[in-house]
């Protein structure tokens, strides 16, 4: 972080943090040494433990080499390089990681918090990207006087409790509109949400229930080797349900795409247009006494949870065409099918733009956080609230 000596606030100064903090780097024991039955000191080796604001212990070590101290803070100098922790009690740290130890501690803290993306990309080495002990000294803090520190410290906390506050307010509601998602699709598929006074387990008049061997056509992708064409007309659909452009169209119109294996398998596609698929990407087409949609809609909301356990494979899990064609689910008649579809998309939308905004003010949270940190460090945040 660099700034002019003349646009320095009254009283502050640029220092080295190696002029200003004890820089411990961090160096790991043998292995022997590690356990985890709580015998010697914690054991911190990198971010991996980070939490937050302190680290999760999950081994001890009876023969430290590095030690770090309560308030110290951990810098994560190993990729990733940047991320910063507080140690919360006396602890043995790796080389994966610093100890920086300063009276006002916070005000480091925060200043490192600031600087994380510019720590990381001072990170050299081609295995692991690293920061060294004399990149890390040589870093430049501005530093007010201690009094000065101390109350920006607590015009930061300040802030952020309100920003937090804020932030837990959106995942809550967050929270509460997956919920609602799922009960409102549950009662459309229990035929709640056209039929009133229903009983538990009761099917309304008019509904059945079919086999998904039944209602649609069930195919599999191929394996082709020269399916990637960059210039490719059609859309060609993989496991992982990334797409490329392909010269073949097997399929077409409104489909289901269900991932057959790989870490996608339960997850459910709609797609209407012409396009291919690879091998063990299951497609669904050629509906029979079933609309496209309803049928999208029920599966979003059942197919991944009636498929949890019962993948196959050891190296990679992946779905039999047996848990296809078996599958239940309920069929209204169409009219009904189509009134449901409506009453959910018309739901979902207004769901799906209210998720936007918490998704927005989350990302302003994170922003307003960094913009506070900045005007911190330039000398603004204590100034402007004593006008």
């Amino acid at each position: 972080m660099k700034i002019e000596e003349k646009q320095l606030p009254k009283g502050w100064e640029v220092r080295k943090l190696g002029e200003m903090c004890e820089v411990i780097m961090g160096q790991s024991p043998p292995s022997s040494t590690y356990n985890s039955k709580g015998i010697g000191l914690p054991f911190f080796q990198g971010k991996a433990e980070f939490t937050e604001i302190h680290p999760l212990v999950k081994k001890w070590c009876n023969s430290p080499s590095k030690i770090a101290l309560p308030d110290d803070i951990l810098l994560s100098v190993r990729a990733p390089v940047g991320s910063t922790n507080i140690a919360d009690q006396k602890c043995c740290i790796g080389r994966g990681l610093a100890a920086i130890r300063y009276k006002n501690y916070k005000y480091v803290f925060y200043f490192l918090r600031l600087i994380e993306r510019q720590l990381d990309k001072k990170g050299t080495g081609t295995t692991f990207r690293a920061i060294s002990g004399e990149v890390l000294r040589s870093i430049e803090i501005l530093v007010p006087p201690l009094a000065e520190q101390q109350a920006i410290v607590a015009k930061i906390e300040e802030l952020f409790v309100e920003l937090e506050n804020g932030k837990q307010e959106l995942l809550t509601a967050q929270d509460k509109l997956k919920t609602y998602r799922q009960s409102l699709l549950k009662s459309a598929f229990e035929g709640r949400l056209t039929n009133k006074n229903l009983k538990d387990g009761e099917l309304p008049n008019g509904w059945e229930v079919r086999k998904l061997g039944e209602v649609c056509k069930i195919q599999t992708g191929k394996y082709d080797a020269n399916h990637a064409k960059p210039n490719g007309k059609y859309r060609f659909y993989t496991c992982a349900f990334e797409w490329m452009l392909c010269n073949t169209n097997r399929f077409s119109g409104e489909s289901i795409i269900l991932p057959g294996n790989g870490a996608n398998v339960g997850e459910v596609f709609y797609y209407n247009g012409e396009f291919d698929a690879y091998q063990r990407t299951y497609v669904l087409n050629d509906f029979i006494r079933v609309s496209p949609k309803f049928l999208y809609h029920h599966l979003l909301r059942y197919w991944k949870k009636r498929n949890q356990g019962k993948q196959f494979g050891s190296a990679t899990n992946y779905i039999r065409m047996g848990n296809f064609t078996d599958y239940e689910i309920p069929a209204p008649p169409l009219t009904e099918q189509q009134s449901i579809v409506a009453i959910l998309e018309s739901k979902l939308t207004i769901c799906d733009k209210i998720e936007e905004t918490i998704t927005a003010n989350l990302k302003q949270a994170e922003t307003l956080r960094q913009s506070i940190l900045q005007k911190a460090f330039r000398g603004e945040l204590i100034k402007k609230t004593q006008k």
